[in-house]
């Protein structure tokens, strides 16, 4: 290890230290200060790592996590970037702070963002890609979904050798041929219908004739299985598969992947998908079915998805919402709920939440005036924006209250008339909304 490498590894580890004792705080900071001292310093943290990296627009957190989960039930150095931190600082500070014991296989499983993907393997060399989906998500920040496509097949192919794992019902994922070798995990639970996607669904033209896809399954959005009546693209054979799914609900759901039984207690077909990503990882590594059963079991919610928040005899649901496929997965989710619930909307348009906020106009809101809700909040540095747009999605004008600060959302979440709450989030209120509930003592921590 050369003089800059183990300098920007004190500084690093240094300033780590000091942010979490003295300050409790601090993900991304000292990988930044590491990498201005050294810009190769991640191909130095992650030698010896068999690091698997995941991907894609939805679902990265929580796959992540149903990940190391299990692999942990098999082996005991897994390192992970559990807040989110995805970007090359956050993944540099991540190395900085593992602890392994000598000897055993080091494991690091690695959300990363798509458009930072290339960044980061230029410096490490992944064993395995886990592609979750691509939809389409902060234009402002990627683009169309073809180009978040290619950026994160241009990052894989800088690990030629690495395994793509992909979801197989996502039809952009079989559009184009890849350096890297592929394998694919979907649905495979429903006899075959003749099935069209809604007409606002992105990604459903053939990419060879450009025919409009059909479908004989469809999960949602455009995942399925698909295939063109106009040409020979299909969906491709599946490796993991799940077969039946056996029950599903607002808190948790039932499923059968390649003949075994397992459950998550996170509810919402979307997660179901996280899940059967996680296994296919796991049967990549030969983990055990009941190490994977133990591992998708284990129920500590995650930062901002479907964590339950209690505040002053409320119990608050927060979920992250940030594109129209995902926001309309939680509405789906949400309306399993047998219990009445409030609605509280939060919209922030700062540069991680992407700053176009018309993507919520995209999203099914008219679903919400047919659940009966009795109060809705709309807040966030856009609240007017989402007032409007639940307005105008038919929730009557008197349940509405429109509140600028976080501050005053708590209070307000308060004298809400149900026991229950949905707390809808986009990412940098989720963070600012933890933060305050920390600062009051609702939660440990604002991260």
């Amino acid at each position: 290890m050369g003089f800059r490498s183990q300098l920007a590894i004190t500084v690093g580890k240094t300033s780590q230290w000091f942010l979490h004792t003295f300050l409790k705080g601090g993900s991304s900071l000292p990988g930044q200060l590491a990498l201005k001292i050294d810009p190769a310093i991640l191909d130095t943290l992650a030698k010896d790592y068999e690091v698997v990296v995941v991907t894609g627009t939805n679902g990265k957190t929580l796959t992540t996590a149903l990940t190391v989960n299990i692999l942990r039930q098999e082996y005991t150095n897994v390192l992970t970037n559990p807040t989110g931190a995805n970007m090359a600082q956050g993944i540099v500070s991540t190395f900085l702070s593992a602890k392994h014991h000598k000897g055993e296989k080091k494991f690091a499983i690695l959300e990363i963002d798509e458009a930072s993907l290339g960044k980061v393997t230029e410096f490490i060399t992944p064993k395995l890609f886990l592609f979750t989906n691509i939809f389409r998500d902060q234009m402002d920040r990627y683009g169309e979904i073809y180009t978040t496509y290619q950026l994160i097949v241009d990052g894989a192919a800088k690990a030629p050798d690495a395994l793509i794992l992909c979801n197989g019902d996502a039809p952009i994922f079989n559009s184009i041929n890849t350096v890297n070798p592929r394998k694919f995990y979907g649905f495979h639970h429903q006899k075959d219908g003749e099935l069209m996607a809604h007409y606002n669904t992105d990604g459903v033209l053939c990419p060879n004739c450009q025919h409009i896809l059909h479908y004989k399954m469809i999960t949602y959005s455009n995942l399925g299985n698909y295939y063109c009546p106009n040409c020979d693209f299909e969906r491709p054979p599946l490796d993991y598969q799940l077969t039946e799914l056996k029950a599903m609900d607002n808190l948790s759901a039932t499923f059968t992947i390649d003949d075994h039984d397992y459950s998550i207690a996170v509810g919402g077909m979307y997660n179901v998908y996280n899940a059967l990503a996680a296994t296919a990882v796991a049967e990549y590594y030969n983990v055990t079915p009941q190490k994977i059963r133990a591992g998708l079991a284990y129920d500590e919610k995650v930062f901002g998805r479907q964590e339950i928040i209690p505040i002053d005899g409320k119990k608050c649901t927060l979920v992250l919402v940030k594109n129209p496929v995902g926001l309309n997965q939680v509405i789906d989710m949400i309306g399993l709920a047998p219990q009445p619930f409030s609605l509280v909307s939060l919209l922030n348009a700062n540069y991680a939440d992407g700053i176009d906020v018309s993507w919520i106009w995209d999203g099914n809101q008219e679903a919400f005036a047919k659940m009966n809700i009795p109060q809705v909040i709309a807040g966030g540095d856009r609240h007017q924006d989402m007032a409007l747009r639940l307005k105008v999605a038919g929730i009557e004008e008197e349940k509405i209250a429109e509140v600028s600060s976080i501050e005053a959302v708590i209070d307000e979440i308060k004298e809400l008339p149900t026991e229950n709450v949905y707390i809808l989030a986009t990412y940098t209120a989720v963070l600012q909304l933890r933060k305050e509930l920390a600062h009051r003592g609702y939660i440990k921590g604002g991260m």
